[in-house]
């Protein structure tokens, strides 16, 4: 260990930190079956794994500061993806590679060891852009050989001098996969003409890596930075997966101030080249989702987590947790599926461990109608939509509404002063099938047409306006839980 790592780690672990986080888990807003940071700040999830029966997920942590700053990795672990213990911090910035965070990486199992590669920031003092010049964004290889608990560094494999000279400084986000006897690792960049790419390298042992150019951009349109990349087979297609910063507003599309999305396209795999057959598309359509990150589980599914939060360039959307001392969660886990080539995120069914006090009913709505029974803080609500007249509207949260209309054939998530600054939210749609809801203290997961179109938001109601209600016409059935805490354990 050495000094720096001592004494961030004593830091982290003083009386301050510990009172401040009893502080912190009094607040109303917090969550309560999601994971959020103990205090401070969280964004990316990285090194999501799942290795001999245990689910990790690390995240970008910034425990001294709500607005971000100095990052390091968080851990969480669990058995069932509902339950998780916090294991503390797991990697700090205490190496000259990584000196200014510890940023976003990936875990890679082989010979029942899960190898880790992150992203080490450097920024230098002077006059920099710290595009063209001033940044180092090394990619570091850590090791685990007892199950992800300890990582233990091993060295700088890229070094930010080592990238090619055609691209900018800001080149980071590593994510592997194997092909045949190679594996490949994949890094989002931005070029010198400040174009979005991702790029590729190869290794046959984990430890040397050699460039092999271009895997995927850039393309017009979709921005000048291409964060988080993700490839992966699924259901018989190739999917890539990426956060592009600078794609500009199209329509109802693309109206966050970042991206997050997938194109499903064919892999060269002799010239490890990816060529998009479908138009980029959003993974979710709400407010607050941003980096995410999948990984097979041992079970052979697909499972996404994404930061239900973005990066602080908006002025517009506020986070009132922050003056009590934290800020952001993580999405739900969602399994991922492909069908009628679209990619459809689906709540996993573990999740209905978290059942309790149901409530079913079919309704039929003719203008406002509200049912006392339904209402809470903490729910699942799944509506079954049998007929739609024109308009069909559901009331959440206080001032939060889904509306559909038929005529328009359009569907809106709307947020009056409870979303901060989240106003609107459209989407195009011919047909409103089904609505399925989580909803917990300060946020709300929205699900439409089994997965087909996802919303994820946070909102900050005011206490005790926690009542649903429908209006325009139509027949529903109704289905509603309470949904249990999952009193995290803090290790």
């Amino acid at each position: 260990m050495n000094p720096l790592h001592q004494e961030l780690k004593q830091v982290y672990h003083s009386d301050q930190i510990e009172a401040k986080k009893k502080t912190v888990n009094q607040d109303p807003w917090r969550l309560t079956y999601h994971v959020m940071p103990p205090i401070g700040w969280l964004n990316d999830p990285n090194g999501v794994c799942h290795f001999n029966g245990r689910y990790h997920l690390y995240y970008q942590y910034s425990p001294h500061d709500a607005v971000g700053g100095m990052k390091y990795w968080g851990h969480k672990s669990s058995t069932d993806l509902v339950h998780f213990e916090d294991h503390g911090i797991k990697l700090y910035p205490d190496e000259p590679y990584d000196l200014h965070g510890v940023y976003s990486g990936s875990a890679y199992i082989k010979d029942d060891m899960i190898h880790y590669f992150y992203t080490g920031n450097v920024k230098h003092l002077g006059d920099h852009d710290y595009v063209s010049s001033g940044r180092e964004q090394n990619t570091i290889h850590a090791i685990s050989t007892d199950g992800g608990f300890t990582i233990e560094k091993q060295a700088c494999v890229i070094g930010a001098d080592e990238y090619p000279k055609e691209f900018s400084n800001h080149i980071r986000d590593p994510k592997l996969f194997k092909l045949n006897s190679h594996y490949y690792m994949i890094l989002g960049a931005r070029d010198r003409e400040d174009k979005g790419q991702v790029i590729v390298y190869r290794s046959s042992d984990l430890f040397n890596w050699t460039y092999q150019g271009v895997f995927a951009g850039p393309s017009p349109d979709l921005g000048y930075m291409w964060e988080c990349p993700d490839y992966f087979t699924l259901d018989g297609h190739d999917v890539l997966l990426m956060s592009p910063q600078g794609v500009e507003a199209k329509g109802h599309e693309f109206q966050n101030v970042y991206q997050s999305g997938y194109m499903i396209g064919h892999l060269d795999p002799e010239n490890i080249t990816f060529t998009p057959e479908k138009d980029f598309k959003e993974l979710d359509r709400g407010f607050d989702f941003y980096a995410p990150q999948t990984f097979e589980d041992e079970s052979g599914r697909r499972i996404m987590w994404a930061w239900m939060g973005l990066p602080p360039d908006d002025d517009n959307i506020q986070n009132p947790t922050i003056e009590r001392g934290w800020q952001h969660a993580m999405t739900m886990p969602r399994e991922l599926k492909i069908i009628d080539e679209k990619l459809y995120q689906l709540p996993l069914e573990e999740y209905k461990v978290l059942r309790q006090d149901e409530k079913e009913m079919n309704l039929t709505i003719s203008g406002h109608q509200e049912v006392k029974e339904l209402n809470g803080e903490v729910y699942e609500l799944q509506i079954d939509v049998h007929r739609c007249g024109d308009e069909l509207s559901i009331h959440l949260r206080q001032d939060t509404t889904i509306s559909f209309s038929k005529k328009s054939g359009k569907l809106s998530l709307n947020h009056g002063k409870s979303g901060y600054g989240r106003d609107e939210r459209i989407i195009e749609l011919d047909e409103l099938k089904q609505v399925r809801v989580f909803s917990d203290m300060s946020s709300l997961e929205v699900f439409i047409n089994g997965g087909e179109y996802v919303f994820s938001t946070r909102v900050y109601p005011e206490p005790g306006q926690d009542q649903i209600s429908f209006s325009g016409e139509g027949c529903i059935h109704v289905s509603k839980w309470v949904l249990a805490s999952t009193n995290e354990r803090v290790s």
